[in-house]
């Protein structure tokens, strides 16, 4: 008799998706205009204005630890639209050119609305993907922050050499209402729970899932030596004179994430994480070593290094977010989401401010190679905490 698998992508996993992949759009655009728009609207310098734009990430990282405990409470679609009408709010406040104590509000404000209906959308994935498909469903569903990371800072670059700022600020809007929109065709079978007495104590349980800690502080490994690249890789590629050769890094580890992250779901549901995340590692060391090593007559190695990247780092991210959810209550979904996502975002807030002081001490190619040292370290950290807990399939959770 055949065998029928239970359809994923349905009508919801698909807005569902988009409304994810619009958001991180409207984050990461606004990422790579925001520093110099600081500097050229306040004249301040530019570790100010770095300030300025690491505080939406302070402001994420506030907002995953308050809203993961109210998903079951409220329930992830009012949750989702919550924070789709806070992140419009909040993108609104760019237009007041007020000080920059403002502006280091909005930052923060925007962050924590971005937090709220992200974590939302990750949670709603585990819920509306089938069981038997769950490791492929959020798999692919991560593709678009892969994708949105790729094509914000593309889109934006394009349109601040044409546009004024503030054209940018009207387009975020613009998406993050289409968003909302979509938010209301969502179909989520999910009944909400009341909040319990002993849930109105503080516990830290209330707010991040214990068992998914360990496997938040390995995807916080990965997230800073993804920071690496994300920060400092357009000013290695001047030193090297390989602008333009660098303006592609991240079109090829889109490229390969999108090739391979549909193959890296199936294997984890058919086997377990151990089979992608220790070749997931090796790759993605191999990424920065080879960042390491390149020079200006070997400029094609950054295409190299990004296609690396995309499969090693990108098949990380749904590795831990599995794991996150996998090794947590079915109840605490919303809030295991939450933690994953706590642990990436420290991985990419304070990694730059930490690898500072290693660029301007040693050098970009040296801080490259120290990188990938912790990344291999980062094997012996996820044999630990999570991969020799892994039995053979059967025996999983």
């Amino acid at each position: 008799m055949a065998h029928f698998k239970t359809p994923l992508l349905t009508k919801s996993y698909v807005v569902n998706f988009l409304i994810s992949l619009l958001l991180y759009l409207t984050m990461y655009l606004l990422i790579v205009v925001i520093t110099q728009y600081t500097v050229n609207q306040y004249h301040v310098s530019d570790s100010l204005a770095g300030l300025v734009m690491g505080l939406f990430i302070v402001g994420s990282l506030l907002g995953r630890f308050m809203i993961g405990r109210f998903i079951n409470v409220i329930g992830p679609k009012k949750i989702l639209v919550i924070g789709l009408i806070a992140f419009i709010l909040t993108q609104c406040l760019y237009f007041f050119e007020g000080s920059l104590i403002f502006l280091m509000v909005t930052r923060l404000l925007n962050g924590f609305a971005l937090a709220i209906a992200t974590t939302a959308t990750g949670t709603i994935v585990a819920l509306i993907s089938p069981v038997d498909r769950r490791a492929e469903g959020i798999s692919l569903f991560s593709l678009s922050l892969v994708v949105g990371a790729a094509v914000g800072p593309f889109v934006g670059l394009l349109l601040s050499h044409i546009y004024p700022t503030v054209v940018l600020f009207v387009l975020c809007v613009i998406i993050a209402f289409i968003a909302l929109f979509m938010s209301f065709t969502l179909h989520i079978d999910f009944t909400v729970e009341p909040l319990r007495a002993e849930d109105k104590q503080f516990k830290l349980s209330q707010f991040v899932s214990i068992p998914a800690l360990p496997i938040a502080s390995v995807i916080l490994v990965c997230g800073l030596g993804y920071a690496s690249v994300l920060s400092f890789i357009q000013i290695y590629a001047e030193t090297l004179n390989l602008v333009t050769v660098a303006s592609y890094y991240f079109i090829a580890y889109a490229i390969a994430s999108v090739i391979t992250r549909p193959i890296v779901g199936k294997i984890m549901d058919r086997y377990n994480e151990n089979k992608i995340a220790y070749p997931a590692l090796i790759l993605f060391c191999l990424s920065l070593i080879t960042l390491a090593v390149v020079t200006t007559s070997t400029g094609w190695l950054l295409l190299i290094s990004g296609a690396l990247l995309g499969v090693g780092y990108g098949s990380m991210t749904a590795v831990c977010n599995v794991a996150a959810i996998k090794v947590s209550d079915k109840d605490k979904m919303g809030i295991a989401t939450s933690t994953f996502y706590i642990g990436l975002d420290f991985g990419l807030g304070f990694g730059p401010f930490a690898l500072g002081f290693l660029t301007s001490s040693v050098g970009f190619s040296k801080m490259y190679a120290v990188t990938a040292f912790i990344l291999v370290l980062c094997i012996g950290l996820y044999w630990m905490v999570h991969g020799r807990h892994i039995q053979a399939r059967g025996q999983e959770k």
